[in-house]
């Protein structure tokens, strides 16, 4: 009975989905909800470069900002397919990390990284001149050594199997103040780019807001063809879709008209020049039309041991945050929990992917995106296919500068408001962690609200007092400067610490409700369906009991059970989802 109940639940669960993880949709439906989750995930994409381009010294340089944005949006395609074929094999879209902007900043406001005044003067800057492109050259090249060297600590961890082992000490309160101090470390640059108009960031705030929470269920009739009914209107949820796209759209709009008729101030010394639409105009008409992204294009990393210390805070926040999406990205897309050996070898291929995002120079690492994993929710289309028809439209329009060029050419209020509400949804995903712990609990309110307040005060003091803390070693003053200033890692570190030394049961630190959530039962037949590598590697190259062994490799079922399978399931198609198959079968991986 308690079987045929499971059954029963897990149809209902498929039922609700258009397409299933291992569904193959139309090629031209792939297609197009492949740019649509690639549109979902433009704004942390765009985001990114545009804020490290002032820790960069190129904040008046537009088009190698464009340049940033097309490597990012290139590397994120090459990452993604990566992930969805040979990682975790789930639905989930890989992209540029928020978890490594605190230690970057952190890593460029050291005296020795600080830009040069006459940098902060565009009238001064000559983006061509060898000067100034060693100078932010310079930079770039010291944070992707950092980012390459810290990668491999998340390769290691990842294929080791040493994330699973540590999983056992990580709950929701070492969780929710490492995820919440991502973001709110961050509230000054927000306030620096909004306030540069703060007229044109409430707008752009006000479209957002609107379009993504009063208009989601609101239907908008566009015009569709099909062979059996022709020219029609159907009800496409646009708002729900887009409304980052189209807030960013009609503000940008209005800001043009706002040019033309001069309503903002031509003069660069007054509040409002910034929201103009001309000040980089330039840029698109620079920018090639075709830029193939390469290893090294800004030259040889340099390695410092603080940036390599400081990234590894960021590594451990990011790890941490794509266990969680990957939980979440296999219910919404209705895939069983992700078993070990593919939270293992998920792990490992976004270590691969910070590897390549350093060696072509992002500037920053790659992670799951979140944003991605909601976007299934709202589609109903859990279909892998699809991500990797999206890894490939990042690919493709990575390769074209121009695209790089308009986002790069985007008025500074608009990324303020834009930033605002992100860096906002962020600190409450952090937050949302709790729901699993007892906040009646006098321990826990301790350690969350212990951690998060030394996340922010620890890393302002020592902004300001740096010279007590000098040892006179450079190397390790410059370690104990980074580490100390990312909040993150001073605000995990102590609710790790805490969680894992206060004496609390298992239900009131949360751990029992955060395992039956992410360890529920399920039949091993579909969990090998959805998470065995492809192409016949886990059929032909797991074969052997040593390779059995391996924490990355899927565990093969018994001899005697895969003798008691029916033929007929064998040659069932490794696509089709069955709601009928009975738990107490056994298989083989199936392609």
């Amino acid at each position: 009975e308690g079987l045929k109940e499971k059954k029963k639940d897990q149809g209902k669960n498929c039922s609700t989905l258009v397409y299933s993880v291992t569904d193959i949709p139309p090629w031209y439906l792939c297609i197009m909800l492949g740019i649509q989750h690639y549109l979902t995930a433009l704004g942390g994409l765009v985001a990114i470069p545009l804020i490290l381009s002032k820790e960069l010294c190129l904040q008046h340089d537009p088009l190698t900002q464009g340049h940033l944005i097309s490597t990012i949006f290139f590397v994120s395609g090459i990452c993604t397919l990566l992930q969805v074929l040979f990682g975790v094999r789930l639905p989930i879209l890989q992209g540029g990390t928020f978890a490594f902007l605190t230690p970057t900043l952190a890593m460029l406001s050291l005296p020795n990284w600080r830009c040069p005044a006459w940098t902060q003067n565009a009238s001064q800057v000559n983006a061509t001149s060898p000067e100034f492109i060693e100078v932010w050259q310079s930079r770039m090249r010291e944070l992707q050594g950092a980012i390459m060297v810290a990668s491999c600590f998340q390769i290691f961890v990842g294929f080791s199997g040493l994330i699973g082992f540590l999983m056992r000490f990580i709950g929701p309160l070492t969780i929710a103040p490492t995820i919440t101090l991502v973001a709110l470390p961050l509230f000054n640059s927000a306030g620096d780019e909004a306030g540069s108009h703060w007229g044109i960031s409430a707008m752009t705030i006000f479209f957002i807001v609107l379009f993504s929470q009063y208009l989601k269920n609101v239907p908008v009739p566009l015009p569709s063809y099909q062979g059996s009914r022709k020219c029609h209107f159907s009800k496409v949820y646009l708002f729900q879709i887009f409304p980052v796209l189209l807030g960013l759209a009609i503000t940008w709009l209005i800001c043009f008209a706002l040019t033309v008729s001069n309503a903002f101030p031509s003069d660069s010394a007054v509040y409002g020049y910034l929201a103009r639409t001309d000040i980089k105009g330039d840029v698109l008409s620079e920018a090639p039309w075709f830029r193939f992204p390469y290893p090294g294009q800004w030259g040889v990393p340099t390695i410092s041991l603080a940036g390599i210390f400081g990234i590894i805070a960021g590594v451990i926040s990011s790890m941490v945050e794509s266990v969680g999406d990957y939980y979440a990205c296999a219910r919404l897309s209705g895939a069983p929990p992700p078993p070990k050996h593919a939270i293992n070898r998920g792990i490992g291929v976004e270590g691969i992917g910070c590897l390549l995002a350093g060696a072509w120079g992002t500037g920053n690492g790659t992670t799951s995106y979140s944003e991605n994993v909601g976007a299934l929710g709202i589609t109903r289309v859990g279909s892998r296919i699809v991500i990797v028809a999206g890894g490939c439209v990042l690919l493709v329009i990575g390769m074209f500068g121009k695209i790089g060029a308009v986002f790069a050419s985007i008025p500074t209020p608009l990324i303020g408001g834009l930033l605002l509400v992100m860096f906002g949804i962020i600190t409450a995903v952090g937050v949302s962690n709790l729901q699993y712990v007892d906040m009646n609990s006098s321990r826990n309110l301790f350690i969350f609200g212990f951690s998060i307040y030394a996340g922010l005060a620890i890393p302002n003091w020592v902004n300001k007092n740096s010279q007590v803390l000098e040892t006179g070693i450079l190397q390790l003053d410059q370690v104990i400067r980074v580490l100390l200033t990312t909040g993150m890692f001073v605000g995990g570190f102590l609710a790790f610490i805490l969680d894992n030394t206060i004496p609390g049961s298992q239900e009131e630190r949360g751990l029992l409700a955060w395992k039956e959530t992410c360890q529920e039962e399920c039949d091993e037949a579909r969990v090998l369906e959805v998470y065995g590598l492809p192409f016949g590697i886990g059929t032909k190259f797991c074969t052997s009991s040593w390779v059995q062994h391996l924490p990355t490799c899927p565990k093969r079922l018994s001899g005697s059970k895969r003798k008691e399978e029916p033929k007929s399931l064998k040659q069932e198609n490794s696509f089709k989802i069955s709601s009928e198959r009975e738990p107490e079968l056994d298989i083989d991986t199936r392609i």
